[in-house]
């Protein structure tokens, strides 16, 4: 009977290995797919402990762009920048998010994030900006005008996470992963091959009720979010979250540079009334706009109207 158990462990334990090659392969496979698919489109630079991609167009007074959770400097590049002449814009793969390579030291708290905006700011001597930031780069962009004032000229916030939720969203659990063992395990293994099975299912929750563009898995940078790298700063970013989020929101009425934020109605991320009525609630002097029957991804599904917000900020931030 030893004999037997011993056999059947061992056999279990080839297959384990066998089964977790298999992703570990497939994982590499579809990653270098993605990164021949979309590779480094601006340039790099260090600051504050990471190595920072970003793209940097136009002339003018500078609007820095700062994206979500597990998006990357094209969700602004490529639907924003066109409809925005007359500024020099500047859109950042977040630290750990699409190129930009996240300190060893970093632990993804929003303070933290917004840090690494600062010296983005100070490294390319930039004049005291307007930021926007969408989801939870709002989060990040709302934290910096309270933290570094001093950098800013303004915020818009478009579909921002603002305020603790109640529990982990079922959407988000799978990559809500405490360990950063157990993270980048998953992130080598099993979590790429998962991403691209049910990217389209994905795609229409953050989209909806717009459908995604066409354009979006190339131009938009989509393919970029089947990457370890990717994967496990975006799970890093989840399990952050609550260390200061609860803090931060009973701070917005401190915002005293010029701010807006715009919401859809229809968003099945943020709900509006609880990130969007909220913050307007504890900002009198918020620009707030809601979108009838818009989603979250307002960048692409409204992005006149987005335009037009930020354009109306920067002439109240640059006077």
């Amino acid at each position: 009977m030893a004999p037997l158990i011993g056999w059947m462990a061992g056999a279990l334990l080839v297959s384990a290995l066998l089964a977790a090659g298999y992703f570990v392969l497939t994982t590499r496979r579809i990653a270098a797919r993605a990164e021949r698919t979309v590779p480094p489109a601006g340039r790099f630079v260090e600051a504050g402990g990471n190595r920072v991609h970003y793209v940097d167009a136009g002339e003018g007074r500078p609007i820095v762009f700062v994206h979500g959770l597990g998006g990357q400097l094209h969700h602004f590049r490529h639907p924003t920048f066109p409809l925005l002449p007359g500024y020099r814009l500047i859109a950042l793969d977040r630290p750990g998010s699409g190129y930009s390579v996240r300190s060893s030291q970093a632990t993804a708290r929003l303070p933290e994030q917004a840090q690494a905006v600062a010296d983005f700011i100070v490294a390319l001597g930039l004049e005291r900006p307007l930021v926007v930031g969408h989801s939870l780069g709002g989060a990040v962009a709302l934290t910096l005008a309270l933290d570094r004032p001093d950098l800013v000229s303004g915020v818009v916030a478009l579909a921002p996470l603002t305020h603790m939720e109640d529990e982990v969203r079922p959407e988000f659990r799978a990559l809500y992963i405490k360990s950063p063992l157990k993270r980048w395990l998953v992130a080598q293994t099993t979590a790429v091959p998962a991403s691209m099975k049910y990217a389209a299912q994905t795609l229409d929750f953050v989209f909806g009720p717009q459908k995604w563009p066409e354009d979006y898995i190339v131009d938009g940078g989509g393919m970029l979010g089947l990457r370890p790298s990717h994967i496990y700063a975006t799970s890093s970013d989840i399990v952050a979250i609550e260390q200061d989020l609860g803090v931060i929101e009973k701070r917005y009425g401190e915002i005293a540079m010029p701010a807006a934020a715009m919401f859809g109605t229809a968003d099945r991320v943020l709900d509006y009334r609880r990130h969007g009525l909220a913050l307007r609630d504890q900002m009198p002097g918020l620009d707030f706009e809601l979108v009838e029957g818009q989603g979250h991804m307002l960048q692409f599904t409204a992005a006149e109207r987005v335009a037009a917000l930020i354009e109306r900020t920067a002439a109240r931030a640059f006077g």
